[in-house]
């Protein structure tokens, strides 16, 4: 039997896209644990986590980097993979990620990477992840081909020890810094990102942007100088 992992699903008023994600990976021979957490009492998703066998949790911190770090306190197995409750993840890669984590602490899924592609990104966003990734490559050495990119599966006790801070996006940076700066053993993996749910993103662009550059500086100093 294969390893069981849990999904940790950052959830904010996903009503049009979780319903088809939770059906999708229901019955997934990798999956015996989703945690579905969520913005608030208020979220538009929780009727719909309630028709699903899942964990809900309500963030005690807002930001889509607390949802993370709070489900992974809460996870069972030995390993967690956060998966997006918008529909753009493609569970047909938990299979490649369960495998890989038999040689690695964490697996980062990259759109960059060999035969890997995106239905969901632009322009803008394209350009700025390549920027990013060439940065943190070259400049921190994190060996990573897409940075931005949260479909990761981790280790749970050793992602709780990194005491990761992030509350919004810049948690992107801050994990594989602290994974490498631990020495953890980690490798990429080439995936296809689907096209989001209902087509709208929520990323802002020029606000993420700025973020993830104080937050790539930041790592920088804690890399080299801490």
């Amino acid at each position: 039997m294969p390893e069981k992992i849990s999904l940790i699903i950052p959830c904010k008023n996903e009503i049009e896209s979780l319903g088809a994600v939770l059906n999708e990976i229901k019955n997934n021979e990798y999956v015996d644990e989703i945690i579905v957490v969520v913005d608030s009492e208020d979220d538009n998703s929780i009727p719909i986590i309630n028709n699903f066998d899942c964990k809900l949790i309500i963030q005690k911190r807002k930001g889509y980097g607390s949802a993370i770090i709070e489900g992974f306190k809460k996870a069972k197995n030995k390993f967690g993979c956060i998966y997006n409750a918008d529909y753009s993840f493609d569970p047909r890669y938990l299979g490649d990620l369960v495998n890989l984590s038999k040689q690695n602490d964490f697996v980062f899924g990259s759109r960059y990477g060999g035969k890997g592609g995106s239905d969901d990104d632009d322009i803008i966003t394209f350009t700025g992840n390549r920027i990013f990734t060439f940065i943190t490559k070259y400049i921190l050495g994190i060996k990573l081909s897409d940075i931005l990119f949260t479909y990761v599966l981790c280790n749970v006790e050793k992602f709780n020890k990194l005491d990761l801070k992030s509350i919004d996006f810049k948690l992107c940076i801050e994990l594989p810094t602290k994974v490498k700066k631990n020495n953890y053993k980690y490798v990429d993996l080439e995936m296809y990102e689907r096209k989001r749910y209902d087509g709208v993103k929520k990323v802002k662009v020029i606000k993420d942007g700025f973020l993830i550059s104080y937050e790539i500086i930041k790592s920088f100093i804690y890399l080299y100088f801490k």
